[in-house]
């Protein structure tokens, strides 16, 4: 790999800044981008969605009563909020109310939703693994398995909750100062804003593609090209929705990929991102043919040891956002996917 260490050195460039005012205005804006940018997991991976048939015994009871059975982790009253939401059904239609009542065989489907997001909000202590800090930015390398932010199943434990039980202050920024996203078993590089300058300036890069994410995967099957630009448009998948695909409604994004090994009908390749969309580098390499080692959602199997996709944001690299310093770091891959990795790069 030529460009393997990145020294993190880098001329220093001016950066403008901006006026009280026109900063808390984009921090307002950085909020709202972080609700519906896609390197920031859409509100719809923050549910889940549970369908029974409502059985002989249960007959003429409460919906909300039932619910709590078919998601006893949640209140209630909780439940009956969702009702009133529109998110329950019965047989495809809307609940009406919390004491409508079931009957035998109906399908009843719920769309679980966090409760009030400060819930989800607690501090927790846990170890983070930190390449870089300052007074406005953090770099973490997550370790795979890790949850970014609390989502369905995922209330807590998450890096959201280290964050906060890290610097206290970070329960006054957006998402605690997260401004894009790794997948649960995605392991690598993150950068965290520490203060609303930091979060907003990150994110107007994000937006504007000039912070630069490169990834190392392993694929299946032997990759014809070389090297190869893979713009194709993502979205839901409308099959099912826990998953993303190729779709023609979707949201532009472009991932290109350098093939650097290949062995036993698998390759080793580099890709870089152009867009952050949600499972971006997974659903491409799934569209060509090659699913990654692992990714069982897509179409990957276990290979070499790796049991999760096989997917590592090895180097990162950005502007910082106050100072205008150029920064790049660079992580090693954790012990399951340098293991599989050695095995194909030789």
């Amino acid at each position: 790999m030529s460009d393997k260490v990145w020294t993190g050195r880098a001329s220093v460039r001016a950066h403008a800044q901006p006026a009280d005012g026109a900063l808390e205005d984009a921090a307002e804006g950085a909020a709202e981008a972080l609700a519906r940018d896609d390197d920031v997991e859409p509100d719809d991976d923050a549910c889940e969605v549970r369908v029974v048939a409502v059985e002989p015994q249960a007959h003429g009871e409460r919906i909300d009563k039932l619910l709590t059975r078919i998601a006893p982790e949640f209140s209630r009253s909780h439940l009956q909020t969702l009702i009133g939401d529109g998110r329950v059904t019965l047989d495809g239609r809307i609940a009406r109310a919390a004491s409508q009542r079931v009957k035998a065989g109906q399908r009843v489907q719920v769309e679980l939703r966090p409760p009030a997001r400060e819930l989800a909000f607690t501090p927790q202590e846990m170890p983070l693994a930190v390449v870089y800090e300052d007074a406005h930015v953090l770099v973490v390398d997550k370790p795979a398995g890790l949850v970014v932010h609390p989502a369905a199943g995922n209330w807590s434990g998450t890096l959201l909750n280290g964050l906060l039980a890290r610097d206290p202050a970070s329960a006054g920024l957006p998402r605690a100062g997260i401004v894009h996203r790794l997948d649960k078993d995605t392991s690598g590089l993150m950068v965290v804003g520490r203060s609303l300058e930091a979060v907003t300036g990150l994110m107007r890069d994000i937006a504007a593609r000039v912070v630069s994410r490169r990834y190392l995967a392993l694929a299946h099957g032997q990759m014809v090209q070389a090297r190869d630009s893979i713009e194709a448009p993502v979205g839901r998948d409308p099959r099912g929705r826990v998953r993303m695909a190729v779709v023609s409604g979707g949201k532009p994004a472009r991932t290109d990929v350098e093939v650097l090994a290949h062995a036993d009908g698998i390759s080793a390749v580099r890709c870089i991102l152009h867009t952050g969309r949600t499972h971006q580098i997974r659903i491409h390499m799934a569209h060509r043919g090659h699913p990654l080692i692992g990714d069982e959602l897509y179409g990957g199997r276990p290979a070499l040891g790796m049991t999760r996709q096989a997917l590592h944001a090895a180097q990162l690299a950005f502007r910082h956002p106050v100072s205008g310093q150029e920064l790049a770091f660079e992580a090693p891959p954790p012990a399951d996917f340098a293991q599989a990795w050695a095995r194909v790069i030789g």
